[in-house]
C-alpha cells in the first residue's frame, strides 16, 4: 500500500497495489498495522457502512460533534465518486478548506478522513456503491450538515445539477456555522 498525504495534514489517499491478470485482480483493501503506523494508531474500526446512489446523487457534507466524532475510511466498490473532506477543525491552519478525491472501482484508491473533517461525494456512475469504515457508532444527536454548494466553501463537485436530499439542501451554511472541534 502507498500512503499519500494531502495538502490537509491528516488527510491520506491509501493506493493498495492491485495485482490482475487473466483470472481478474486482488488487492489487500486494507492492512491494520499500515494504517496504525500512518496515523499514530490513534484510531479503531467500530462500524461499517454502505451505500448505492445513482449517477450525479450528492451526499453531505455531514459530520458527527463530539463526543460521537467519527473517523471515516472510505472507498468505491463500484462506479466512482468525487470525494470531499472539508477541514472543520476551528484551531487548523487549514480551517475551512477543502481536499477533493476521485475514487473508482478502477484506481481503487480510499481517502481516510479523521474526526473533525465534513464529509460528501457525488457519485459519477449508475449504482455506485461507496463503503465506510467509521471510528465510531452513528448518533442521529450529534449529526450535523453544512450546504454542500456553500459559497465560502467554493467546492467543485463536477456536475450541473445534482440530485441532494431535503436535509444536505436545508445544511447549514458556513458562515454560520460554529465548530466542535
Amino acid at each position: 500500500m502507498k500512503i499519500i498525504e494531502t495538502s490537509i495534514e491528516g488527510v491520506l489517499i491509501i493506493e493498495p497495489r492491485v495485482f490482475k491478470d487473466a483470472r481478474g485482480l486482488f488487492f489487500e483493501s486494507f492492512n491494520k498495522d499500515q494504517f496504525d503506523a500512518a496515523t499514530d494508531g490513534k484510531y479503531k474500526f467500530v462500524q461499517d457502512n454502505q451505500s448505492v446512489s445513482r449517477k450525479g446523487v450528492l451526499r453531505g457534507l455531514h459530520f458527527q460533534n463530539p463526543p460521537f466524532a467519527q473517523g471515516k475510511l472510505v472507498s468505491v466498490s463500484r462506479g466512482g465518486v468525487i470525494d470531499v473532506a472539508v477541514d472543520i477543525r476551528k484551531d487548523s491552519p487549514t480551517y475551512g478548506e477543502h481536499v477533493a478525491v476521485e475514487l473508482t472501482e478502477e484506481n481503487r484508491r480510499q481517502l481516510w478522513i479523521p474526526p473533525g473533517f465534513a464529509h460528501g461525494f457525488v457519485a459519477l456512475a449508475a449504482d455506485t456503491s461507496f463503503s465506510y469504515k467509521c471510528t465510531n457508532n452513528y448518533s442521529p444527536s450529534s449529526e450535523g450538515t453544512i450546504r454542500w454548494n456553500d459559497p465560502e466553501l467554493n467546492i467543485s463537485w463536477g456536475v450541473d445539477e445534482p440530485v441532494v436530499s431535503e436535509k444536505d439542501r436545508n445544511g447549514e451554511e458556513f458562515c454560520n456555522f460554529v465548530s466542535q472541534f
